[in-house]
């Protein structure tokens, strides 16, 4: 990504809060002023939207959308950490946006008070540089993957289970050095498991904690993709298991008979 170019300045209390990314060789001051300048756009403010949503927002991100229409209940804040007990009862969009005020209030928060569907997807993503994924459920995680290729940006989307989680970057619209398409969500997962199969968090829990590290993972590739640092998990699966501490990378391809 090549965002940045004819922002507006870092003000001194930017460049004051943002001093220790500033000084880092990989991001620097031309890497802020494209993380200010980036509009990415976030579905889910639940356990996995809760650490994104406050990371990129402390890093930086200029525009934050937020898209989920649900409200906070007593439930939630075992995991969702952006909200609070005194917000049980008010959208998440809004509860979201005011963490958001009261931890950097240089961020714009753009909410979506509405499900992600195939027919608001191209207006929603429009203006929008990067796509963030952490819905719980399939058909939503299958949507973001089709309407960002679609829309040809980079899609970060995470997954996790009761002590465990998984993360990755797709560009699949791109190709790699090799000159092939790069994988697409169907070349890791080619089609959702039946219904029933995989129980969903109510039904089968999950540690709070565990939402956290892959909510900031998923931060962290978000950034990488912003300022141009390090190396995204693109045709790399990463995966956690919070109950041995271990980190697995999986890699995939998009096979040759589906290339474009």
């Amino acid at each position: 990504m090549t965002t940045g170019e004819g922002t507006e300045p870092l003000s001194r209390d930017e460049i004051g809060r943002y001093a220790r990314h500033i000084v880092l060789s990989e991001i620097g001051g031309p890497g802020q002023q494209k993380l200010k300048a980036a509009r990415v756009l976030v579905i889910g403010a639940g356990g996995l939207g809760a650490p994104l949503i406050q990371y990129l927002a402390a890093a930086g991100i200029g525009t934050i959308g937020i898209c989920d229409d649900d409200a906070v209940s007593l439930s939630n804040l075992q995991r969702q950490i952006i909200h609070t007990t005194d917000r049980i009862g008010v959208p998440k969009t809004e509860s979201a946006a005011a963490a958001v005020a009261a931890l950097n209030p240089h961020v714009n928060v753009i909410r979506h008070n509405l499900r992600l569907s195939a027919e608001n997807a191209p207006d929603l993503l429009a203006g929008y540089d990067l796509m963030a994924d952490g819905s719980d459920n399939f058909a939503t995680r299958y949507l973001c993957a089709d309407m960002a290729e679609k829309a040809r940006i980079p899609l970060v989307t995470g997954a996790v289970g009761r002590f465990d989680g998984s993360v990755t970057v797709l560009k699949p619209y791109e190709k790699g050095a090799d000159g092939r398409l790069l994988p697409g969500y169907r070349d890791l997962f080619p089609e959702p498991p039946p219904e029933g199969m995989v129980p969903t968090c109510a039904e089968a829990g999950v540690l709070g904690a565990v939402t956290g590290v892959i909510g900031t993972l998923m931060a962290m590739e978000v950034i990488k993709l912003v300022t141009g640092a390090g190396e995204p998990l693109i045709g790399r699966l990463l995966l956690y298991d919070g109950l041995s501490a271990r980190f697995d990378t999986v890699r995939y391809k998009r096979p040759a008979s589906t290339e474009a």
